[in-house]
């Protein structure tokens, strides 16, 4: 009953909401509307980012934008799966009422996070030559694409606090104060962007340096809020390493990080393909890939939304309310994602000119590249929300195993696909690449989520 009354005092205190309680539907929509409109928010500045680079740059600078891509986005993928998987825990232990617990498990959290962060920062900066090398990227592009990931790579620190303190104010069922961190962060690196892009003439450099600012800028928001949490009172005790916690966290953090990196690796694979298709259609491919945050805007916010409440409904014992809370989210999922892929088929070339510049031979070559990835990639959205609301809903169940099997499905149907498929059809065929990655991990997760739930333990709730 104290635990109880702690906890309701806290949410009043701050948008910290409990899952365990109330229309699993309901309580799923309003938690991912708030990620959706961040999302909105993030991927405004990402847009940006790439309209004033391919615009004001060029078709070049636009290309070493886009082979920087999926080494950037596996540094970033390794970092949300370590910080995601420790929010799993965290969300349990919050349905569980033991804030004491969720306070030691937050300072562990903390402690491996920096030490991890470091590692990434050290070894992006070792690796990113060789790597950039060995895709082949052309020469043209070179300087701007190493340029461009040597400023991102230094970031990391930044990056990864920013991922730990939005998760754990997800995990306490908080979708809000992620949201005005991302407003906040949106309009301080649209501003930065046109200063150091077009004022100050910084080039590439200019475009990263205005990101990284503004991740930093919407952790110290995060930490501001968190720091007002009633239950988010820390001690010297919190911080004390403890072994057992370590593990545990490290066991459910490891797959989801491995599972981001592989996919990464996959993606990497297929720009090695991309980049020996010439600037004009790395050009095209950039320019619709910069659109992917958007095409999954809802999918991500939804894979957060059904990590929390499993998450803190298997920590309350309340096991069918996860089956409940999963056919309500698959449903909101297929929905969103038609109404999603619509918009995009009707508005996709509006959107895509924003970021294409050069002679008008040059333009109408890559509108045509860009517009056709995007529409196969439309069509094709449903396939990529179930995945999403699935993997999300075993991770939440602690299992962060069976999702990372999907990871290597997804980076088998992605390289093969990429690899094969083109011999035959053409250059196109590296754009089902994505599709069939998507349907690969589905068929994984599905099997995954039947023997997870299985597994479950009996509905503790039922038996009072």
């Amino acid at each position: 009953m104290q635990l109880q009354q702690e906890q309701k005092r806290s949410a009043m205190a701050s948008h910290i909401k409990s899952m365990t309680e109330g229309k699993p539907g309901k309580l799923i929509l309003t938690f991912a509307l708030p990620l959706m409109a961040g999302n909105v928010f993030q991927q405004l500045y990402t847009v940006v980012d790439t309209a004033v680079v391919g615009k004001y740059l060029g078709v070049n600078a636009l290309a070493a934008l886009g082979a920087s891509d999926w080494l950037n986005w596996m540094m970033l993928g390794i970092i949300q799966g370590f910080t995601q998987g420790f929010a799993i825990l965290m969300a349990q232990e919050f349905g569980a009422g033991h804030h004491h617990r969720l306070r030691k498990v937050i300072g562990s959290s903390g402690i491996l996070s920096a030490v991890f962060a470091l590692l990434l920062m050290a070894v992006g900066q070792l690796i990113a030559k060789p790597v950039v090398i060995l895709l082949q990227t052309p020469e043209a592009i070179m300087d701007g694409t190493l340029l461009y990931l040597r400023i991102m790579f230094l970031g990391i620190p930044i990056v990864m606090a920013y991922n730990l303190l939005a998760c754990i104010l997800r995990s306490l069922g908080d979708g809000q104060t992620p949201l005005y961190a991302m407003v906040v962060a949106s309009l301080a690196n649209i501003a930065l962007d046109l200063l150091f892009v077009m004022v100050f003439n910084w080039g590439i450099a200019g475009a990263a340096a205005a990101t990284l600012i503004a991740q930093l800028i919407s952790g110290i928001y995060c930490l501001y809020h968190i720091s007002k949490i009633q239950i988010m009172r820390f001690t010297r005790e919190d911080f004390r390493p403890e072994r057992g916690l370590f593990g545990k966290l490290l066991w459910l953090g490891f797959p989801m990080a491995f599972q981001n990196c592989i996919i990464a690796i996959g993606g990497m694979i297929v720009q090695f393909v991309v980049n020996g298709a010439g600037v004009i259609f790395i050009a095209g491919f950039t320019a619709t890939n910069k659109l992917y945050g958007l095409l999954e805007i809802a999918a991500t916010s939804y894979g957060y939304a059904m990590i929390t409440y499993v998450g803190q409904n298997m920590g309350a014992g309340k096991t069918e309310r996860i089956r409940k809370g999963m056919r309500s989210a698959l449903g909101l999922a297929l929905i969103t994602s038609v109404c999603i892929g619509v918009a995009m088929l009707v508005l996709g070339r509006l959107i895509l000119n924003c970021f294409i510049s050069g002679t008008p031979e040059e333009v109408e070559q890559t509108m045509e590249i860009a517009y056709f990835y995007l529409a196969i990639m439309s069509i094709s959205l449903p396939i990529l929300y179930i995945l999403h609301v699935v993997r999300s809903a075993i991770q939440g169940m602690g299992n962060t195993m069976l999702p990372m099997l999907s990871g290597i499905a997804e980076f088998v149907m992605r390289t093969s696909t990429a690899l094969l498929l083109p011999l035959a059809v053409g250059e196109i065929g590296i754009f089902f690449a994505e599709i069939a990655a998507w349907l690969g991990a589905d068929i994984i997760l599905a099997i995954s989520y039947f023997i997870t739930v299985k597994k479950m333990p009996a509905d503790v709730s039922a038996l009072h």
